[in-house]
């Protein structure tokens, strides 16, 4: 079973970048696809993005669509969120999650291993 670590989290000003990093542990994530997620306060955990295990194709929410980036290095078992012109309501607890199925989808249901998320904060 891997496990999987976030990290990257912090305060940022609205336009600010962070990179979030997603550390696999006990197996190699070449065999998973990975997904992003993110949870604010009263509402549900929303899908953002998705990396394949195959191809390395990646899938995008429209709320983050141009503005945030996946990648993964399995050399270093680890996958990427990169997150540029941030805005306040990107504000939220941040979490990845892993799935032996493909990568087509970043559906919080088609995950099965996740993180225990990190907090990106957006200041006016």
């Amino acid at each position: 079973q891997v496990q999987l670590v976030e990290s990257g989290g912090g305060l940022v000003q609205a336009g600010g970048s962070l990179r979030l990093s997603c550390a696999a542990s006990g197996r190699t994530l070449d065999d998973y696809a990975i997904g992003w997620f993110r949870q604010a306060p009263g509402k549900e955990r929303e899908g953002l993005s998705s990396i394949s295990q195959i191809d390395g194709s990646t899938y995008y929410a429209d709320s983050v669509k141009g503005r945030f980036t996946i990648s993964r290095d399995n050399a270093k078992n680890t996958v990427y969120l990169q997150m540029n012109s941030l805005k306040p309501e990107d504000t939220a607890v941040y979490y990845c999650a892993a799935t032996l199925m493909d990568g087509s989808s970043f559906s919080v249901d088609w995950f099965s291993t996740w993180g225990q998320g990190t907090q990106v904060t957006v200041s006016l």
